[in-house]
């Protein structure tokens, strides 16, 4: 099979896969999810702060510009969100090693429970969503979505 062909064979499918990345991002990129995952941990979080508290806890020690790139967010708007999660002593901040002169976030202690909290929760909302998948299909759909994160990562300016 030449490339030509089985890229016109695939084009249907990555239209497909377009359309749920699109509602996917767009379910992820509302405050309700977030309100609700919030409040199935039972923590008091401003659901505005919950992405960025985990993206500390996954990326950090992470600057506010590579948080903000990361978040899809303005900088200033990330700079203040993180100085109020610092003011909750959710994170810490410090220099960063290769550069003294750049802030880095660090997840706290108490913002590392704050985030096992969230986990235990985002876990029971997933697999409900899941309930009716086989384990083969969820380990699947957790592989090739990693797949497709790193491809995209790799692709992305």
């Amino acid at each position: 099979m030449t490339n030509t062909v089985a890229q016109k064979s695939i084009e249907p499918d990555i239209r497909t896969l377009h359309g749920a990345l699109i509602d996917l991002i767009g379910v992820m990129n509302r405050p309700q999810p977030d309100a609700a995952m919030v409040a199935a941990a039972g923590v008091a979080l401003d659901s505005t702060l919950f992405s960025l508290l985990v993206g500390i806890d996954r990326y950090g020690p992470i600057g506010v510009m590579e948080l903000a790139e990361r978040s899809g967010r303005d900088y200033t708007t990330v700079s203040r969100q993180v100085a109020k999660l610092h003011k909750l002593k959710l994170i810490a901040r410090r220099p960063a090693e290769a550069d003294a002169r750049v802030n880095q976030a660090v997840i706290s202690e108490p913002g590392r429970e704050m985030v096992k909290a969230l986990d235990v929760a985002r876990n029971k909302i997933v697999s409900a969503m899941l309930a009716d998948w086989s384990g083969q299909d969820v380990h699947q759909l957790a592989l090739l979505l990693r797949r497709l994160a790193d491809a995209m990562l790799v692709w992305a300016p």
